[in-house]
Parts: C-alpha cells; sequence; structure tokens
C-alpha cells in the first residue's frame, strides 16, 4: 500500500512538472534545422549579446556552430534533438561577418552552413 502511494504521489509531482513546450524567449532570433539546412541560412543581428531559438524540424540531432572569418570556432550550441528547441545564446560578438554550420558529421559538406552578418 505504501508502495502505490508513493508511486501516485511522483505521479501526480510529474503531472505538476512541465506539459509545455519551452517558448521562443523575446527577441531572440529563430532557426530552423532540418536535413540539411539552416533557415534562414543567412542571419543579419546586432553586435553584443545575441539569443537563437533553435528549432529542429528534422528528423535527426543538430547544432549550430559559429566561426571566425579564421576559421576559428567562437561559439557552439548544445545538440537539440528532433523535435525539440532550444535558445543559445552568444553573450558578446563583434561586429563583423561569421559562418555557421552544423557540427554533426557530414552536415555542413551537404549543405548544412550559413552566413552570420553582426553589425
Amino acid at each position: 500500500m505504501r508502495t502505490l502511494a508513493i508511486g501516485l504521489a511522483a505521479i501526480a509531482l510529474l503531472a505538476g512538472c512541465g506539459g509545455s513546450s519551452p517558448s521562443q524567449p523575446a527577441g531572440s532570433i529563430q532557426v530552423a534545422m532540418t536535413e540539411y539546412k539552416f533557415d534562414p541560412s543567412t542571419i543579419t543581428a546586432p553586435h553584443g549579446k545575441v539569443t537563437f531559438w533553435l528549432v529542429d524540424s528534422g528528423s535527426v540531432a543538430h547544432d549550430l556552430v559559429i566561426r571566425d572569418s579564421s576559421g576559428n570556432r567562437l561559439a557552439a550550441s548544445e545538440l537539440v534533438s528532433a523535435g525539440d528547441s532550444a535558445a543559445f545564446t552568444v553573450n558578446d560578438i563583434a561586429a563583423g561577418t561569421y559562418s555557421f554550420f552544423c557540427d554533426q558529421s557530414g552536415h555542413e559538406a551537404l549543405g548544412m552552413k550559413g552566413t552570420l552578418t553582426v553589425t
């Protein structure tokens, strides 16, 4: 009987948690990720703190990595599972032109890349 009571309490707690997917943060830039492209693939953002709202509309996990003109990685998002969304914040990005790509094996070569212009 005690096990049943604990189980029911756990279910009640879990039901109270979540139940809704996270929502896009105000002021963020939405980027859809599918096989094998970003939409949009050309992004303009203000310098400083930039938040991207990554939406994986594909059937496999994707991420977004930003690199400078020398090929140095500046920032990388977490891996976003198919059907999930995540906020990716870059705290201090200077004005300039950057590339971005998906770091999963073969995705960039298949066309999953783009250009980020920071003004």
